[in-house]
This record gives C-alpha cells, structure tokens and sequence, in this order.
C-alpha cells in the first residue's frame, strides 16, 4: 500500500515522502479498514515540526482521525462487521493519509449516515474537542454569549455550530472576509475580522459591557492575552492550543481580580480516561449530524498525492473549514 511518511521533521510540504509499505494485519483488538476519507488536523503539522506533545519515532505516518471502511477484523473484535463505514483515530504511528489503516475497536464508531465520507472524517477530533471544551469544561448553557477565535477554522467551525446548538450568542473572530463569510455560514451572530475591528470592543458592545460568559481559544499569545480584557463576572476561558505559535503566560492576579476561570483540554486524555463519555459524546454528535445541527465545512478535498501541499495550506493558516484527503 501507499502511505505518506515524514522522514525528517520540518514543514509538511518538505518533509513528507510517498512510500509503499507493507500492509498491516489487525491485532486481536484492532480492525484494518481501507481509508475512505481522511481530515488534515493542526496537530498533523506540529508532529512534522516535532512540536506536538506525542513524538513518534521517525518515519511515522501523520493524520489523526479518518472515515473507513472495515475489511478485516481482529480475533477478539466484536459489534463490529467487514464492510461497516466507520470514524475514529487510526493507531499510530501508522496513520491516516494512507490506502490503508489500522484502528482500536475500542475507539471505532459507527459514521454518521447524514454525512458523506470527507464530512465524518472531520466530525471526530474538531467536534469532539469542542463538544468536551463547551460542555465538558465550560459547562455552556443557553443564553451564554461565546467567543470563538479562529472560527473558520477546524476546531473553531465546530465551536461555532455546536455553540449555537445549544443555544448560546455566538461571536467569532476571523481573519478575512472570506472566511467571515464562512462563519456566518456557520451561524456565528456575529463576526469579528480582527484585521479591521477590535474584538474586545464588539464583545463589550454586544453584550452592555458584561463580556463573553466562554471563550475559546485555539491560538493563544496576544489573543489569549486580549481576551482577559472582555471575560465576564464568572466568565471561562478554554485553551484549546495555541496555533498562533505563542504559549503564552496567564496572569493569575487578573484572574483573581476580575473572577474568572482558566481551563485547559486535552481532549485525549477523555480516551484513556474516561472513553464511556467519548461514546456518549459521539453519539450527541451523531444526532446533531443528522439533523444538520453539526455539519462540517469541507472546504478541500484533496488526492492522496495532494496531502503535503493541503497539510502546508493548514499550516501557513490559510484555509478555511476542513481540508480532507479522499479516496
């Protein structure tokens, strides 16, 4: 089979080679499944970089989550069927910009049947991450007004609709008209392009000067760092990572002062320790899928020879919604 391996760490464009390589056999638990669709993740770039909290071992196959098909089943597997369409991480570090994969059964789902292939490739780690942030860390609840940075980007999209599914006053901020565009597609009520208008002001103004009740940030540094200045009474700040490049400092006096929460996610984490809520939570969002409360925006859909340039795209910032490889 084909599988794109990084061979050296760098950016993707450079350091991604297109290799044949043995196909994988499934282990007792395990499940091999012909990749149907595969999304491009933030963390996809900082493992070819070397800077994502998981480093594995040269070479390695990047992509975290995927939409298959099951073609062969493990000895101990069951609930599970050869020909089943299903999502989920595939086990590293073999991964999913690949023809073929390998995944747990234990973290294998079944793919909602109102998206298409390219669209479940992207519901699990964007959705699950925003799902956990909003209502897992947040505890979101109607009425809330919610800050989105990035909000036409992966995560940040699924922040949007799953913000306004549950009935909160969604705010995002966006880098360009185009991608305003895309966010108000996504039901953002208001949209924020942070190169002509300044966020913390819009925020203060929508809502009489209280300020957001959530915010969520994917990209850290001066972002995190401005959002301090229009957090409500109470209010929770949410890092989700810090795509901006800058980790940056919180300081805990102002967090005290103004009587605020910061929290952090890792969503990860939930699969190892807690992966009863990871399947409820896929299957909240199985019905938001089907509802079309939570449809992801693919914006690219991309060949497997395309996967450096599409995971470059991602990593300059330039794209919008989800870039996914298809079959």
């Amino acid at each position: 089979m084909k599988a794109w391996q990084v061979v050296e760490l760098g950016e993707p464009k450079d350091v991604l080679r297109l290799a044949d390589v043995a196909d994988p056999s499934p282990g007792p638990h395990q499940v091999k499944v012909a990749v149907r669709a595969a999304a491009a993740n933030f963390p996809d770039v900082l493992m070819c970089r070397g800077l994502y909290q998981v480093r594995p071992e040269l070479p390695f196959t990047p992509g975290v989550e995927l939409c298959g098909e099951i073609v062969e089943l493990g000895t101990e597997v069951t609930g599970l069927a050869v020909g089943d369409r299903v999502i989920g991480p595939p086990v590293a570090p073999a991964g999913a910009f690949a023809e073929v994969a390998l995944m747990e059964a234990a973290t294998t789902f079944p793919a909602p049947a109102g998206l298409d292939d390219a669209q479940a490739a992207s519901l699990f780690v964007g959705y699950q991450t925003s799902w956990f942030a909003l209502h897992r860390r947040t505890q979101i609840a109607a009425g809330d007004v919610l800050l989105v940075h990035a909000a036409a980007g992966g995560v940040g999209s699924s922040a949007v609709q799953l913000g306004k599914a549950a009935g909160a006053t969604v705010i995002g901020v966006v880098s360009n008209a185009g991608k305003a565009e895309v966010a108000r597609a996504l039901g953002a009520d208001v949209v924020v392009n942070r190169h002509e208008q300044d966020f913390v002001e819009v925020v203060k103004e929508v809502t009489g000067g209280r300020g957001a009740d959530i915010v969520y940030d994917p990209v850290g540094g001066e972002t995190y760092q401005r959002s301090t200045k229009c957090i409500a009474f109470e209010g929770r700040i949410v890092v989700i990572g810090f795509a901006g490049g800058e980790i940056q400092s919180a300081p805990l006096n102002h967090a005290l002062i103004k009587n605020y929460s910061i929290v952090g996610l890792h969503w990860g984490l939930y699969n190892q320790r807690n992966p009863d809520l990871v399947r409820r939570c896929h299957d909240e969002l199985t019905a938001l899928a089907n509802n079309g409360a939570a449809v992801p925006i693919v914006s690219e859909r991309i060949g497997l020879g395309d996967v450096p340039a599409g995971l470059q795209r991602l990593a300059d910032g330039v794209t919008t919604g989800r870039v996914v490889m298809v079959a």
